[in-house]
């Protein structure tokens, strides 16, 4: 017999997983590079306080990660 969770679990459940396929989907890759350029970012910004560098690292930091990612789709695709 099957236990039936509680509508408060099963919600719970459900956003988290609405949440997940959102944000990550099918390349987690990019989700730690946005994380990773953000913490970068805040770095330059707060605790070095080098706001020019921030200005300039956002966009290339993204370029890159963009960049990559192609990169690595592109393999994917020519070893299958």
């Amino acid at each position: 017999m099957r236990l039936r969770r509680s509508l408060p679990f099963r919600v719970a459940k459900g956003f988290a997983i609405f949440w997940w396929d959102f944000l990550v989907g099918d390349t987690p890759e990019l989700f730690v590079a946005a994380l990773a350029i953000v913490g970068i970012i805040a770095l330059c910004r707060v605790v070095w306080r080098i706001n020019v560098l921030a200005l300039v690292a956002l966009p290339v930091l993204c370029v890159l990660a963009l960049a990559l990612s192609v990169r690595r789709a592109q393999r994917q695709l020519r070893k299958e």
